[in-house]
C-alpha cells in the first residue's frame, strides 16, 4: 500500500554550522519529509551564505530547490527568519513545513503561524498523512501519553524531535536549483536587537538535544563523572545530568535534562546513579532503549527501563568500557 502524500512540496528549514556544515537532525528531516512529499519533492530553505559542498550534499539528500535566504536584518532572530522563511514558503506553495526540534525554531514556527493562520504542532516523534490531513504523534505529560495530533488548517508547521527517523541518502541523487530570496524584515520583526552572539566552544561531543546515545550522571555519581564521560567517549555519545547534579555545580546547567532543562530522544540513554524523578523522566522517556545503572534497587528508573544493573556504576560503568574497548578491537 502506497503511504499518502502532501498536496504540495514540504519545505524544510535547513538549520547549519556557521562554516555550512549541514547539522544532523536535518539529514534525518530531509529523509522524513521525502516520504512525505512523494513527487511533490522536497524543497529547503538555508539562510546565510551557501557553500558549493552543501548544495553538492542536499543533492544526495533529494533536496529538489534550496531557497536562500537574504534578508537586512539578522537572521539569528526568529522574528525575521520567520519572515523570510514564509516569503519561501508562499513562492513555491508548501501546505507543511519541517523544522528540528530546538528552542529557537519553536519561536520560527510560532511566528509562523501567527503569519499564516498555519496549525503548529512541536517536538513530533512521527509524522504521516492521513485523509489529506497531517498527523503528528508526539508523547506529552512527562512522557506518560502518546497522542495524535491531526493539523486541520490547510498549512501545517511542525518542529520534529531529532532521532525520530534514521537519516538516508535518496534513491536518486538530485542536482538541487538555487533560489535567492531579498528578504526585508518588518518594522515589527526589527524591535528586536541583536546586540552580542557568542558561539559556545565545542566539547568535541555531539549536541546533547540530537546525539543518538546519551550517558546520564545523577545524585549517585556524587560530583564524579569521570565514567560517566568515559562511557560516553566510548559509545560516540554525549554526556547529560539530572536536576540534582547542576544544581550541586557538578557540571553545567547545560547538561540539564528534564522538564527543567533539555529533552532528548536518543536511540540509547544510559542512566548512571540517576534516581528516575518525575522531572527527569519528562525530559527523557521518549527515548529508543533506556538502560539503568543504580545501586538502589527500588529506584523509579527500573520502572522504564529495558535493561536495569542493580550495582555501583563506579563499578559497572569501568567494566562496559573495557568490554567495549575489547569488541571495538
Amino acid at each position: 500500500m502506497t503511504a499518502e502524500t502532501t498536496a504540495g512540496p514540504v519545505l524544510v528549514l535547513l538549520d547549519h554550522t556557521a562554516e555550512g556544515v549541514l547539522r544532523t537532525p536535518v539529514r534525518e528531516l530531509l529523509t522524513l519529509a521525502r516520504t512525505l512529499a512523494g513527487e511533490s519533492g522536497v524543497e529547503g530553505a538555508w539562510a546565510g551564505e551557501l557553500p558549493a559542498a552543501a548544495i553538492d550534499d542536499l543533492g544526495r539528500l533529494g533536496v529538489r530547490r534550496v531557497h536562500r535566504l537574504v534578508t537586512d536584518a539578522d537572521p539569528h532572530l526568529t522574528a525575521v527568519l520567520a519572515e523570510a522563511v514564509e516569503q519561501a514558503r508562499s513562492a513555491v506553495g508548501a501546505p507543511l513545513v519541517l523544522l528540528v526540534s530546538s528552542f529557537e525554531n519553536k519561536e520560527v514556527a510560532a511566528r509562523l503561524a501567527v503569519t499564516t493562520g498555519a496549525g503548529v504542532v512541536t517536538d513530533a516523534d512521527a509524522l504521516v498523512v492521513e485523509g489529506g490531513q497531517v498527523v503528528a504523534g508526539k508523547t506529552v505529560f512527562a512522557g506518560t501519553w502518546t497522542t495524535r495530533c491531526a493539523v486541520t488548517a490547510p498549512v501545517a508547521v511542525v518542529t520534529v524531535k531529532p532521532n525520530t527517523v534514521t537519516a538516508a541518502d535518496a534513491e536518486t541523487a538530485s542536482s538541487p536549483e538555487v533560489v535567492e530570496h531579498t528578504v526585508a524584515a518588518s518594522g515589527r520583526a526589527r524591535r528586536v536587537a541583536l546586540v552580542e552572539r557568542t558561539e559556545r566552544a565545542g566539547s568535541g561531543r555531539p549536541d546533547l538535544g540530537s546525539a543518538h546515545v546519551v550517558v546520564v550522571g545523577g545524585r549517585g555519581t556524587n560530583g564524579d563523572f569521570s565514567a560517566v564521560e568515559e562511557l560516553a567517549d566510548v559509545l560516540g555519545g554525549a554526556v547529560g545530568a539530572t536536576r540534582v547534579a547542576t544544581d550541586e555545580g557538578w557540571i553545567g546547567h547545560d547538561a540539564q535534562i528534564g522538564q527543567t532543562g533539555v529533552t532528548i530522544a536518543p536511540r540509547l540513554y544510559v542512566g548512571a546513579g540517576v534516581s528516575g524523578a518525575v522531572h527527569h523522566r519528562g525530559g527523557m522517556q521518549a527515548s529508543g532503549t533506556i538502560v539503568a545503572v543504580n545501586s538502589d534497587a527500588d529506584a523509579p528508573i527500573f520502572e522504564i527501563a529495558d535493561l536495569g544493573i542493580v550495582g555501583d556504576l563506579f563499578t559497572v560503568l569501568p567494566q562496559a568500557v573495557a568490554e567495549l574497548r575489547r569488541l571495538q578491537g
